[in-house]
């Protein structure tokens, strides 16, 4: 086999070598022995460019040399920098007498550089770093087939610095999304506990308050309590949301007519319909649908839903409420003929806090807790809500409630609809 044969052998070599290679040094430290070996180099090195301090610094090298990795390189004082800029391959064939080798390295590591080959690591245009070969062996310079060769070795050192780029960038995103999402379940968990206290004052005074006080002064005093109570609601609301994603959420079961909780609660809000001229139609089954369950929790969750149906259907439009049993299941379904959701929002409206319309085209009141409420107490009991909807055309909201909740699987298995 000829010299040229040899080469390309190693090439593919190298290439089956890395597919299954586990980490960027041991990467590295392959390229870098068939950089030496192919190119007829007493040594090699690859550098990985920083953006914070905008130099280079040593992946690793060959022969390896500890004291390396504390080098960096500049960018504008070193035929790595220059390779890199440039974004094309540079031989420096006498580098004693060239001012752009950065003799700082020789200082370190002891080492006299005679001649370099500095190949730009690039990936779709983008500079990443550089692959040096150091020293070529014999009387003859680096020259063309060399700098081929470093350059094959930079394409595939590309890719897996890319790749770590990206693997680092995610990690990042990952532990920058866990710590805000800390901060968030911190502050509710501290706002709801905090509120708790003066907001139950203010609703004991102004209930007493308006025991005492002449007529003339009960709507403003009902006016306080109303608005109280709504923020007893909301603060209720996010307690449960954060006591279910920590696992503190509490379940006090009891027998429970699932068909009774869906007619008392279109009962409650009756008048809620009526005052946007809604028809709330009830179609239950006679059955009384009986399981173990709380009460208050899947009460909520219906309530929620529906509320949720009014609050977005126009006026002179319908909120169907159905309920019937699949094998299983006690299933619950909310449809409406209102705005309905983007299908883009489908995926997010159970979501804590999260808001269909923006902050500037909001016309619907509400803090976007209502549904993720919802979910959580009917998750917390082995069900699972469904959401169909077309924007323009309505909603249907579906909740699936296990008959034996002990026995509960996944709700998504019995009904996909």
């Amino acid at each position: 086999m000829d010299k040229q044969s040899q080469r390309m052998e190693r090439l593919i070599q190298i290439g089956r070598e890395l597919s299954s290679a586990a980490d960027l040094y041991s990467v590295s430290l392959s390229i870098l022995d068939a950089a030496m070996a192919l190119t007829g180099s007493e040594a090699a090195s690859m550098l990985k460019f920083d953006e914070e301090s905008n130099s280079l610094h040593f992946l690793g090298c060959l022969p390896e040399i500890r004291t390396i990795k504390m080098i960096t390189v500049p960018m504008d004082a070193s035929i790595a920098g220059l390779a890199f800029h440039q974004k094309k391959t540079i031989p420096v064939n006498d580098a004693a007498n060239s001012q752009l080798h950065f003799k700082d390295i020789d200082q370190v590591t002891g080492y006299k550089t005679r001649s370099v080959l500095a190949c730009p690591i690039l990936f779709r245009g983008e500079a990443l770093g550089v692959i040096e070969a150091v020293n070529k062996i014999g009387p003859a310079d680096y020259n063309g087939d060399d700098a081929t060769i470093l350059e094959t070795l930079a394409a595939h050192a590309a890719l897996f610095l890319k790749n770590a780029q990206l693997q680092s960038l995610l990690e990042k995103t990952r532990n920058e999304a866990i710590r805000l999402d800390k901060m968030k379940n911190d502050f509710v968990a501290i706002t709801s506990h905090e509120l708790r206290t003066p907001l139950g004052l203010i609703l004991g005074h102004s209930t007493f308050l308006r025991e005492l006080v002449d007529s003339e002064y009960h709507a403003q005093l009902d006016t306080i309590i109303n608005n109280a109570m709504r923020l007893k609601e909301i603060i209720e609301s996010m307690s449960v949301v954060d006591n279910a994603q920590s696992g503190m959420a509490m379940v006090r079961s009891q027998r429970v007519s699932v068909r009774q909780l869906v007619l008392d609660t279109v009962k409650n809000l009756s008048a809620e319909a009526e005052k946007k001229n809604i028809y709330l139609i009830a179609h239950v089954n006679e059955s009384e649908m009986q399981m173990e369950a709380d009460a208050g929790k899947i009460g909520t969750a219906i309530t929620n839903i529906i509320e949720n149906a009014i609050t977005y259907t126009n006026e002179g439009g319908y909120v169907l409420i159905a309920t019937e049993q699949v094998p299983g299941y006690f299933k619950v379904t909310v449809s409406d003929d209102g705005v309905g959701i983007p299908a883009k929002d489908c995926a997010h409206v159970f979501e804590r806090f999260y808001q269909v319309e923006s902050h500037l085209t909001r016309k619907h009141g509400g803090m976007g807790l209502g549904l993720s409420v919802a979910k959580m107490n009917v998750e917390i009991h082995g069900g699972r809500i469904l959401l169909e909807s077309v924007e323009g055309k309505g909603s249907i909201f579906t909740v699936l409630l296990p008959v034996d909740p002990s026995q509960a699987a996944a709700a998504g298995d019995v009904f996909s609809g």
